[in-house]
């Protein structure tokens, strides 16, 4: 496939990139400062692109041969404003092309375990307070794509707890609802994430909102939304 990532130079993006070369895919690499190494691999494009202007990003996709394009943009602080813009524009670029978007979300817009009507973003047993407007800006997210008539999404929300870690190929997958191991934590590694992301895209599910989990934790994990 050719892959078109948004936020390739992010945590996220950036391994979603190596995960996706690794597989043979063929990678647009678009990002506000693209990686200068990114020119090494001729089976990566990278590309300079704000994903706030909606003309650039519709620019980039169009033509590209893009079967797929993932939206892993985040903000810390929280600017829900502008990711609710961005995923908007992505969709609808994508829904004009007839590209699938797989957006790389929050874990506040999941379900609490044992009590599905109460969302992460409101439970500080998962979310600290300093990180709740990132987790409310999740869930704007979700309902952006959720309102969006016309594209073909799926909402990938992390656990609890997603950091740079090491690829070990195995984690456990979910719907809407946040998962944990058998110790009650809820984690997985950043290159873990990027191999969910590459097997949702080689091999879609049924749902338009998943989550994974790895089913162990290193110590002194630290949360994020």
């Amino acid at each position: 496939m050719t892959i078109a990532v948004l936020g390739a130079t992010g945590m996220v993006g950036g391994r979603v990139v190596g995960e996706a070369r690794a597989r043979g895919h063929r990678v647009l690499a678009l990002s506000r400062k693209p990686a200068s190494e990114a020119s090494e691999d001729p089976g990566v494009t990278p590309v300079a692109v704000d994903a706030g202007d909606p003309s650039a990003v519709g620019e980039a996709l169009t033509g590209s041969g893009a079967d797929a394009v993932v939206l892993a943009v985040r903000t810390f602080p929280a600017d829900q404003e502008f990711l609710v813009a961005a995923t908007r524009t992505v969709l609808d670029a994508a829904a004009r092309l007839g590209i699938r978007v797989l957006v790389v979300g929050g874990a506040g817009a999941l379900r609490s375990p044992g009590d599905r009507e109460r969302l992460i973003a409101e439970n500080p047993a998962y979310v600290p307070d300093e990180y709740r407007a990132v987790a409310l800006a999740g869930v704007a997210q979700l309902r952006t794509c959720q309102a969006h008539s016309g594209a073909d999404w799926v909402y990938l929300s992390p656990p609890a707890v997603l950091e740079p870690g090491s690829r070990t190929g195995r984690y456990r997958r979910g719907t809407d609802t946040l998962l944990t191991d058998a110790d009650g934590r809820s984690w997985i590694s950043a290159e873990d994430l990027a191999a969910a992301v590459l097997d949702e895209l080689e091999s879609p599910g049924p749902h338009r909102h998943i989550t994974v989990v790895q089913d162990s934790a290193p110590k002194g994990a630290r949360h994020c939304a």
